[in-house]
């Protein structure tokens, strides 16, 4: 049975360095769950703490019913998966799978179903009297993962799994754990800063910074709907303008800019007239193609230059300042280009549908 797990006003330090600010989260039972963000945001800790390899200094963590706050790692009924494989070289898959189970005394009939099972999952039952130095990368995960998986975890805990791997084995991974961890009915909490791989995958993320969580969502409320400058800058790619807010009212913003005038049907937060603001224009929202009579938002910019990827250009942009203002550098993606239609120095209007446009208020970061 999937279990929940909760982390409430969780703060972890280390000597002067504050690692965790104040963090609460609660996890669904069943769900794929990702702790998403930079290197030393504080999402590593979290999991170790989660784990029992740290105690927090203050705040509550519980697994199903229990609180397991101060319970030691093998009291807590999870099973971990870490970066590297830390598979025993000299024994077979079946034996390395079978070592948590023999740690737990459990019987040898049973034991040698229970890994019949593990190893099923993952696809590698026909490999298990060969050893880890005949598998690839990925499989050799996957037996890390089997091996995870075996003692009947409650809930389990992915340390950055695919990242010794190579982009193809990354790839194919990640449909693989997904689904194992589906087919197993766990709770699994998977900490990676690849955004990809959190967006592919995730059932809902928290996207944390300096040791705080600064959103929680799915990866499509993510993406479309971030909180703050961060948020949207880490999550995918932007382009952000600075501006004042002109009007405000229930069908959206009037923002003033030194690149135009922009239109926003959507926010996350309130805004009246006078308040400084910040826009967010994804690349592959930038529209090339001639916009509908009276739309907002057209953008005067020269063709910097590009690179052709096929089915999509990367172009990139600079968006004509009025008063002075230095040009700004813009990125954007179009969709089965032609490339002869933009040449690099050739001037062209883009523009941005309003529902297109985030509006995330001044940057706090």
């Amino acid at each position: 049975m999937p279990v929940s797990v909760n982390i409430s006003h969780v703060v972890k330090t280390f000597g002067e360095f504050t690692a965790l600010k104040d963090v609460s989260i609660d996890i669904r039972p069943g769900e794929l769950f990702f702790l998403l963000g930079p290197s030393g945001c504080g999402k590593t800790t979290l999991l170790r703490s989660i784990a029992g390899f740290y105690t927090p200094d203050s705040g509550t963590i519980s697994i199903g019913e229990r609180d397991v706050t101060r319970l030691p790692p093998h009291r807590r009924d999870t099973g971990m998966m870490f970066q590297s494989y830390a598979l025993w070289p000299h024994m077979t898959l079946e034996e390395n799978v079978a070592f948590g189970l023999e740690m737990r005394k459990v019987g040898k009939a049973e034991r040698n179903r229970l890994v019949t099972e593990a190893l099923e999952l993952v696809h590698l039952a026909d490999r298990a009297k060969q050893r880890p130095n005949q598998l690839s990368g990925g499989q050799q995960q996957r037996v890390a993962l089997a091996r995870a998986l075996v003692i009947k975890p409650q809930c389990l805990l992915l340390d950055e799994p695919l990242s010794n791997l190579d982009a193809k084995l990354r790839l194919e991974m990640r449909t693989d754990i997904r689904r194992i961890c589906k087919d197993s009915g766990l709770t699994a909490i998977y900490v990676t800063h690849d955004q990809k791989e959190a967006l592919s995958i995730a059932d809902r993320l928290a996207v944390m910074h300096s040791g705080v969580v600064e959103q929680i969502g799915t990866p499509a409320e993510v993406y479309r709907n971030p909180t703050n400058r961060f948020v949207a800058g880490f999550i995918g790619e932007g382009n952000f303008f600075e501006g004042v807010v002109a009007t405000a009212n229930g069908t959206g913003l009037e923002i003033n800019t030194p690149y135009g005038d922009f239109i926003a049907a959507r926010r996350n937060v309130k805004f009246s007239a006078g308040d400084r603001a910040t826009l967010c224009i994804r690349p592959e929202t930038i529209r090339f193609d001639p916009p509908p009579p009276g739309a907002p938002n057209r953008i005067e910019t020269t063709v910097k230059g590009h690179v052709y990827l096929g089915e999509i250009a990367q172009r990139t942009l600079l968006a004509a300042a009025k008063n002075g203002t230095a040009p700004l550098e813009l990125k954007a993606f179009e969709i089965n280009p032609q490339t002869d239609t933009l040449p690099e120095g050739s001037a062209v209007t883009c523009w941005v549908a309003p529902e297109q446009i985030i509006v995330t208020g001044e940057d706090t970061v």
